[in-house]
């Protein structure tokens, strides 16, 4: 404390009479703090300015007074040193730690609650003296602490907290504690400036520790007890902590249903301002804080969120676990390379994901389920199970199905045939269209025909074409087929060749022409009996005249009869149709015969009777549908063959000598 010389005189009235001499110059707290049973260190500095004036007496007053009629102070006194340059350490409670040059320290210990109060240090030097008051201030109960914490506190940051009590004494050992761990500095503070004590406590501030109280705690360790206790709630500046996408669905998600998300946090200062998500990879600021996915799909990616202050803190990555029905289902062929009938084969069933993983296999061939299982065994493939083969696999979601695989198998031609066309036959003059027709793998490249009598035709394609065709091209047809693998030959198809109707036309002109001239010859026939009976009735009568005839038969080359059925001459006897015929003609003899004959008793007669045969034996040559004889010369061909029998004059008389060439039947009675 600084005091003006001229300001005492106006205070001190005893003063006065020294005011010229010496100026005093004292330093030291203003007011000091204890508690009771605690002490009180009192700093204390002076300077007496002057020709070399040291400190002659002190006395401290506690609550002092002044007396005017004593020109002197009075109180409770606490320390006094009578005897000049003789200070005593210590009296009672108080004990001077000064000297008389420049330190006025002092010490009460133990200090009490009356205590407090003003001191007065009495100070005099030779004839000067000078007053210095002290505020002492005791608390029935230790002081209480102030905590200073730094103007910011941020996560991942170092920060500085400060426990400050407003108190130390040597004589009286205190401890500061603190309901953190950090790294602790204890400074304390004794001087005429202030006295204090501080505890630092310096740690990395974390998000947790935000809205955590921080104590500090004075502690006895003599009496082993919480003297006082401050406390501050952390306000540590942190962005959102332990954000999350929690997923609203009830589990399981099938692929395409609505998915809704929400986006929480732990703690956050300052508080949230906004969100944002990462979905598809790209980051999307929304408000609030869900997100709608209207169709979940089978592969989508996983999905963050952000909540944000003034720093944003992205939650870990949600996997949505979509289920879906088995996708990229396929068909592995072993072998890969080409199948031969015969061979063995293996087809399975396969697919790139499925969730759930449980699947069940299935197997269809041209749309028709043939069995269930992952693999479809043949131990010797045939031509029929080619076709197009479909693997189908499912699972509690749904069902997949795989391309078609079209399985080929190669083989040499097999059933192979003619097809015809029209197949009911053809009309002369027409087109037939005959086909070969087979099963190979891989297809035919060589046709060869071949007709009835297994003559090559000379045509290569699978079809031969007749135009027009011909009653000729009649008959069987059969064809054979080459490829890589072998050959095969068809069996033989017939082509049936109908005539048309102008050759049916034609022919049936012909065939009523040939009846018309049947008819005209058989007309002519019938005609030529009629007049060959009235020459016979003629002849008859001339033989019953004569008594006498014969019959002579000319004989003609004749070519072998082309046309079937029999042929007649003379008699038509139809029981020796295509035969030679014999018949015997006998004729009455007449009056004047048996009268030669009776009468004349000519021996010659008489001897021939009994032996000689009165027939004459002839022969025709018969034609069916011809007269009895004929007397004409034939006109055509188809006469040659025919007897041709000539009558004479049938009477008495020698027969005339034969001609060459003339066969003579006599004929008597």
């Amino acid at each position: 404390m600084h005091l003006l010389g001229s300001s005492l005189l106006l205070l001190v009235p005893e003063y006065l009479a020294f005011s010229d001499s010496v100026l005093w110059t004292v330093r030291h707290p203003k007011t000091l703090y204890a508690w009771n049973g605690a002490c009180i260190w009192i700093p204390c500095s002076y300077t007496i300015l002057g020709n070399g004036h040291t400190l002659d007496s002190l006395t401290v007053y506690h609550n002092y007074k002044y007396d005017s009629s004593t020109k002197d102070y009075k109180g409770t006194i606490l320390y006094k040193n009578p005897k000049a340059k003789l200070f005593p350490s210590q009296m009672e409670r108080v004990q001077f730690l000064g000297n008389d040059r420049n330190n006025c320290t002092l010490l009460i210990n133990p200090v009490y609650v009356n205590d407090s109060g003003n001191l007065g240090l009495r100070m005099t030097s030779n004839t000067d003296k000078w007053l210095e008051p002290i505020t002492l201030n005791v608390s029935e109960r230790a002081l209480p602490l102030l905590i200073w914490p730094p103007s910011e506190v941020r996560e991942l940051q170092e920060v500085t907290f400060t426990c400050f009590l407003n108190f130390t004494c040597f004589a009286y050992k205190i401890h500061l504690q603190w309901s953190l761990e950090g790294r602790v500095d204890t400074v304390t503070s004794l001087n005429v400036e202030s006295v204090s004590t501080q505890s630092r406590l310096t740690f990395k501030a974390q998000w947790i520790h935000h809205g955590k109280n921080l104590s500090c705690q004075l502690w006895d360790p003599t009496e082993q007890q919480v003297l006082s206790e401050a406390t501050v709630q952390l306000d540590v500046k942190h962005p959102p902590q332990k954000v999350i996408a929690v997923i609203q669905n009830l589990a399981p998600i099938r692929e395409g249903d609505r998915v809704t998300l929400y986006c929480t946090y732990n703690s956050s200062n300052p508080g949230v301002t906004h969100y944002n998500w990462n979905i598809l990879g790209f980051r999307d600021q929304r408000q609030p804080a869900w997100l709608m996915i209207q169709k979940a799909t089978w592969n989508a990616p996983p999905i963050q969120c952000a909540a944000c202050n003034k720093w944003c803190s992205w939650s870990p990555s949600v996997n949505l676990d979509v289920h879906y029905a088995p996708k990229d289902v396929r068909v592995l062929i072993s072998p890969p390379t080409e199948i031969h009938s015969g061979h063995r084969v293996l087809l399975q069933c396969d697919f790139s994901s499925s969730r759930p993983k449980e699947v069940h296999y299935f197997w269809k061939k041209n749309g028709i389920l043939l069995k269930e299982g992952r693999e479809l065994r043949f131990e010797a493939i045939t031509p029929e199970d080619a076709g197009s083969y479909h693997c189908l696999v499912n699972n509690s979601v749904g069902q997949t199905t795989s391309p078609a695989w079209a399985l080929r198998v190669l083989y040499a031609p097999r059933g192979l045939r003619v097809s015809i066309r029209p197949k009911d036959g053809v009309v002369e003059g027409k087109t037939a269209v005959l086909s070969c027709e087979g099963d190979a793998n891989p297809p035919i490249f060589r046709y060869t025909w071949f007709d009835w009598n297994n003559q090559d035709i000379h045509h290569s394609d699978p079809t031969l074409k007749l135009d027009p065709v011909t009653v000729q091209h009649s008959g069987a047809y059969w064809c054979q087929g080459v490829n890589q693998l072998g050959s095969n030959r068809s069996p033989p198809n017939t082509l049936t060749v109908y005539y048309s109707s102008a050759t049916i036309s034609r022919r049936a002109a012909m065939g009523v022409g040939f009846f018309l001239a049947v008819l005209l010859l058989a007309i002519w026939g019938v005609k030529f009996r009629q007049t060959w009976k009235r020459i016979r009735s003629q002849q008859g009568f001339q033989e019953n005249s004569n008594g006498q005839s014969f019959f002579v038969r000319n004989i003609k080359a004749r070519r072998t009869p082309q046309a079937e059925g029999p042929h007649s001459m003379g008699c038509y006897n139809p029981v020796m149709e295509d035969t030679v015929s014999y018949a015997a003609l006998s004729f009455p003899l007449s009056e004047i015969n048996r009268q030669r004959l009776g009468g004349a008793r000519n021996p010659e007669a008489r001897g021939l009777s009994p032996n000689r045969d009165d027939t004459v034996t002839y022969s025709v040559v018969q034609r069916r549908q011809v007269g009895d004889y004929e007397n004409v010369t034939p006109q055509v061909l188809e006469d040659e063959g025919i007897h041709y029998s000539e009558l004479v004059h049938f009477g008495a008389g020698e027969r005339p000598v034969a001609q060459e060439g003339v066969e003579y039947v006599t004929l008597k009675h």
